[in-house]
């Protein structure tokens, strides 16, 4: 088990940023950790990294203590922040080189493992896809390229867990693409946490989803399980028609109680609660002599999840 949060609290003065936050993330997977700006998502991420410490609670990564073992704890994570902070007036390999030495000396894995580290600053340049810009000054980096540093510089020591906020902010959408599938390949092999406010990005790479709201965990489950949530017990259901169709004669179907027009033939369909409607759909189309394009159930998306747990 790579992190394990038990019980974790955080306050600042009277406002309590973290309540009672419980999770687990086991070894090799990569989690998605969301929820709405200022539900203490970098904050929990501060305090697994050792970065602050929590007011009630234990944290452990890789069975060892954040407040017993900081140092030992930091030397195994690999930690991209929000903001990125960067030495602007640094080189990339000048910077990447800088980094590296530093966890050599402290004793991380790169100098457990007794590496170059020039050939090792090479490796994660040619990773993260930085050797057209490794020989300038970080400060002419467009946003996207500074984002690939701190990639790089969250890598170099080949951590065992790597704590991503906001990995793919600032990218392109070809960026993105390339980043999401490097983070992917990185999954195979380390533990990954990462907060985002992509949805699409949670769902294409993360094998969990943990949501959070006003500092407390609201759903922990698989990403395929979290969007099949019928969290309101109401069935939607999409329908086609190939004749324009009446949305109140939609509303005299047996079991159903919503009708939301998309255009003239396009209709979704609420039902009741723990209510199969599809039965009564196709009755009253084949009584009306109505021709059905399409009928499918409508999954709720990871978004519409994501809305009603944290509106």
């Amino acid at each position: 088990m790579s992190i394990k949060v038990q019980n974790i609290s955080k306050n600042y003065g009277k406002q309590k940023a973290l309540d009672d936050v419980s999770f687990t993330i086991n070894t090799g997977e990569v989690v998605g950790f969301i929820g709405p700006n200022g539900a203490g998502k970098s904050t929990m991420m501060k305090i697994i990294t050792g970065f602050i410490p929590q007011t009630e609670g234990t944290v452990m990564v890789n069975d060892l203590n954040t407040l017993e073992h900081s140092l030992e704890i930091r030397k195994r994570i690999g930690y991209l922040p929000e903001n990125n902070p960067l030495y602007l007036d640094m080189y990339v390999k000048e910077y990447l080189k800088m980094v590296g030495e530093i966890y050599r000396r402290a004793g991380g894995q790169e100098g457990r493992k007794a590496k170059g580290l020039d050939k090792r600053v090479d490796e994660m340049i040619d990773l993260v896809g930085l050797d057209l810009e490794k020989h300038k000054k970080i400060g002419a980096l467009s946003k996207g390229f500074r984002q690939r540093v701190g990639l790089a510089q969250a890598l170099i020591h080949d951590p065992d867990v790597l704590i991503l906020d906001e990995p793919t902010s600032g990218l392109d959408p070809n960026q993105i693409v390339g980043i999401r599938d490097f983070i992917a390949e990185l999954g195979k092999d380390k533990t990954i946490m990462l907060s985002t406010h992509i949805m699409q990005e949670v769902q294409a790479i993360c094998d969990r989803v943990i949501i959070i709201n006003l500092g407390r965990v609201v759903a922990d489950d698989p990403t395929e399980k979290i969007q099949s949530q019928n969290l309101d017990a109401f069935q939607t259901i999409e329908m086609e028609f190939e004749q324009v169709i009446s949305g109140n004669s939609l509303k005299q179907i047996h079991g159903v109680v919503k009708v939301k027009k998309i255009d003239s033939k396009h209709f979704l369909l609420e039902g009741k609660p723990n209510r199969d409607i599809r039965s009564d759909i196709f009755q009253w189309a084949v009584k009306n002599k109505v021709t059905v394009l399409k009928l499918a159930k409508r999954e709720k998306s990871l978004e519409e999840v994501f809305q009603e747990l944290t509106k």
